[in-house]
């Protein structure tokens, strides 16, 4: 049960990181330090940007408030998946928490080893930040959630969250069931 639970995520994870950190060496390869290379004239091309901030670049070199928020956000993530039941109609609600964990692990490692995030993609049409795979992750798990939340979960089925867990029994106890 707990493979299933925690195992077959925890892949997801390193897979999805994996992913991530694989195009951002590739961009770091291919991109540092040359021109753009242009996909769609005017629309979207690949761009090497070392990001030191957060989205839109706020908080540039704050990298301790990053490294914090993080490490918050992992252990919420992680609380909130704990929480999950095993369900099948809870299924869908874990595949958010599980992206968007890998998201923030895999910027979280270029943070720390680099002191910044690598970005390449740009929508250079709308003028959109630079952004990278984990980004894609953190804001497509929250897109996700969001759908989840208003359209097809209802309020009841988050009751899981201020639930406690019940004990099991020890041996030779038996759980009284009168009404």
């Amino acid at each position: 049960m707990k493979l299933k639970k925690y195992g077959i995520p925890l892949v997801a994870v390193i897979l999805l990181c994996a992913l991530d950190q694989i195009t951002k060496r590739l961009a770091v390869h291919f991109l540092m330090g040359k021109s753009p290379v242009v996909l769609w004239d005017g629309v979207f091309e690949l761009q090497y940007v070392e990001n030191r901030g957060a989205a839109f670049g706020i908080f540039q070199n704050q990298q301790i408030i990053f490294y914090i928020l993080t490490l918050v956000i992992a252990a919420l993530l992680l609380w909130f998946y704990s929480k999950i039941p095993e369900e099948r109609k809870y299924l869908l609600l874990k595949i958010p928490v599980i992206v968007c964990f890998a998201g923030a692990i895999g910027n979280f490692i270029d943070r720390v080893a680099h002191g910044y995030v690598v970005d390449f993609f740009y929508f250079k049409l709308i003028d959109f930040p630079v952004f990278n795979v984990a980004d894609i992750y953190i804001t497509c798990s929250a897109v996700l959630f969001l759908i989840l939340f208003f359209f097809k979960y209802k309020e009841d089925d988050f009751k899981f969250l201020s639930r406690k867990k019940e004990a099991a029994p020890s041996a030779g106890e038996e759980k009284n069931h009168d009404l």
